[in-house]
């Protein structure tokens, strides 16, 4: 039986929501939070081609933002003509589930693809879980 067909993931970041969106909706931020992208190309229709910091695979990516909601979408593939949605992200501001202001929730919304082995999910939710905390630190340290 296969583990899983969703994984969410979430943080508390002491940032604006906005402001975390704007970071996260840049394709040009990728290759610093990224490991599935660590390396980057970006075409100038923002199409972007990465590279997977644990087995050198390339993979397609084109980022597709709704910033009334504070909804991103991460559309992905190997073959840059038939890209699927399979990473969402959603910031929601803290007031909005009773934090102090100034803070934002940051989530990530992973499904499986069919064709993902168990260890290939793994990487992928593990990855999110660290991805969650590095761009939570990153922030809030000014680094990002």
């Amino acid at each position: 039986m296969r583990a899983g067909q969703s994984h969410i993931t979430s943080a508390v970041v002491k940032a604006e929501a906005r402001s975390v969106f704007a970071r996260m909706a840049d394709e040009k931020n990728l290759h610093r939070w990224s490991f599935g992208t660590w390396k980057t190309e970006i075409a100038a229709d923002g199409l972007v081609r990465g590279t997977s910091l644990f087995d050198g695979n390339s993979i397609h990516l084109r980022i597709e933002t709704d910033e009334k909601r504070l909804i991103i979408d991460y559309h992905l593939g190997v073959d840059p003509q038939k890209l699927v949605p399979r990473i969402q992200l959603r910031v929601v501001p803290g007031e909005h589930v009773g934090l102090d202001g100034g803070q934002s929730v940051l989530t990530f919304i992973a499904w499986r693809a069919e064709a993902m082995d168990d260890d290939r999910w793994r990487r992928l939710t593990a990855s999110h879980e660290m991805e969650v905390v590095l761009i939570k630190a990153m922030i809030e340290s000014g680094q990002f």
